[in-house]
């Protein structure tokens, strides 16, 4: 941030505190649906009425309203006894503030004014671990987040041993996730995702356990590191490459050096050889009119020429002294 510039110093500083706030899940509970008790509800008030209002004139009567008020209350207590829980809801049902039971799926029935029902979803939950602010091993500061996978596999203890057990759970994950960066290098926090989340399942797994929870998983999603160091890893991936690419370049050169030492002593061991090459070399140029061919002529045919007119010499001269 610049110190230049403050409305942007502030922006900057809300959205970070945003970033990193803890969020607040809510229970996942589920909604027992009360349909047929409302169609109950409204079988009885009609039959009621019809046989409460036998005639038009009784519509004006005080006490057959009362009546059908009565009825029509009655009626209501009678359609809340009847629930119906889908097929990935529980109803944990409380009997005068004790639990009594279990109920789910499909349709049950509780005392009215007497129990009170609790719903869960039992379906797998997708939960959130805030990213955060972690200190590995050597001391390099990351900014790291994960999710949660579970399933409410006890829907009696999720509700009676926790008060919020969404909240319970992320909170510890965020803690463990804390403690299991802080014992790794961070090479390892790079490169050992996968070992990372299920070392913080076995720990959260084994703080839920009486909270009737099962974690299907906990996976890392962004590690963030600083940009002070991103340069400098990228420095240093930058060198490792160049370093590979020199090692490379110079076993090639090595190597390309060994075949032509080979092909070298090859030839000096068969005296043709080098005159084959010649000839491949220059029938490999073509045709081509731009092409200007040099030849060379070796050494030992200008000293062969060259001992042929000292022998010739040789030999006049004799002639001559004779």
């Amino acid at each position: 941030m610049s110190n230049n510039d403050p409305i942007q110093d502030a922006i900057q500083a809300a959205f970070n505190r945003q970033r990193f706030a803890p969020s607040l899940p809510t229970q996942a509970e589920a909604k027992v649906s009360n349909s047929v008790g409302c169609m109950f509800f409204l079988v009885l008030a009609v039959a009621g009425g019809f046989l409460i209002f036998r005639s038009v004139d009784d519509l004006l009567d005080p006490l057959r309203l009362l009546i059908l008020v009565g009825w029509c209350i009655f009626s209501g207590i009678l359609a809340s006894m009847i629930r119906i829980a889908a097929q990935w809801e529980r109803a944990v049902v409380f009997r005068l503030g004790k639990f009594s039971s279990v109920k789910g799926p499909g349709l049950f029935m509780v005392i009215p004014l007497i129990d009170s029902v609790q719903t869960v979803d039992t379906r797998v939950i997708t939960l959130d671990i805030p990213r955060q602010e972690a200190i590995t091993k050597d001391n390099v500061p990351v900014s790291i987040d994960g999710v949660i996978f579970l399933q409410v596999a006890r829907p009696d203890q999720a509700i009676i041993n926790v008060q919020s057990y969404l909240l319970a759970i992320q909170q510890y994950a965020r803690t463990a996730l804390r403690d299991v960066i802080g014992g790794r290098q961070l090479d390892e926090v790079l490169t050992e995702r996968e070992s990372i989340g299920h070392e913080i399942e076995q720990l959260v797994t084994r703080e839920t356990e009486h909270w009737g929870l099962e974690v299907a998983g906990i996976r890392i999603q962004d590690i963030i590191l600083p940009e002070d160091l991103k340069r400098v890893m990228s420095r240093q991936a930058a060198a490792e490459r160049e370093k590979r690419a020199n090692i490379t370049k110079s076993e090639g050169d090595r190597l390309a050096a060994e075949n032509l030492s080979a092909a070298a002593a090859t030839m000096a061991k068969s005296p043709g050889a080098m005159q084959l090459r010649s000839l491949q070399t220059i029938d490999g140029l073509g045709p081509t009119a731009s092409n200007t061919v040099v030849l060379a002529i070796p050494i030992e045919v200008m000293e062969a020429v060259d001992a042929f007119a000292k022998f010739r010499r040789a030999q006049t001269d004799n002639k001559e002294n004779a």
